[in-house]
């Protein structure tokens, strides 16, 4: 029953919500898989994988984005966003031939510190 209620709001939630609040979202989600790995580093190695393909995926989708010609983001935005999806790319490929606890410290704070300007209010919204 309180799965159904969670999945129920799961559903409303992604309807609802901004690109802007999806994207804090998902971002936020994917610091907080890393920080459990980080934080129970010995018994969650396992779930590394797993963490850094969702994590791949949401960057490939931000990098595509940006680089598209349509994009209404100033160049100079869209620029640093598709430099730190490179930077985030090269470091999980580094992560993943050495894996080593502290290097998911770089991939938790990108991803908290853009998460939380994400959700500040922009003055279009």
């Amino acid at each position: 029953m309180q799965n159904q209620a969670f999945n129920a709001y799961n559903t409303v939630s992604k309807q609802t919500a901004t690109p802007r609040q999806l994207e804090s979202n998902l971002l936020a989600k994917s610091a907080a898989n890393f920080q459990r790995i980080r934080d129970n580093w010995d018994d969650a190695q396992a779930e590394l994988n797993a963490a850094m393909l969702f994590n791949r995926r949401l960057w490939t989708i931000f990098m595509t984005s940006v680089t598209r010609k349509d994009n209404p983001l100033p160049a100079p935005i869209r620029q640093n966003v598709a430099n730190l999806g490179l930077f985030i790319m090269n470091h999980q490929r580094e992560l993943q031939s050495n894996p080593e606890a502290q290097k998911l410290d770089v991939l938790i704070n990108i991803n908290r510190e853009l998460a939380a300007g994400l959700r500040a209010v922009a003055p279009s919204e």
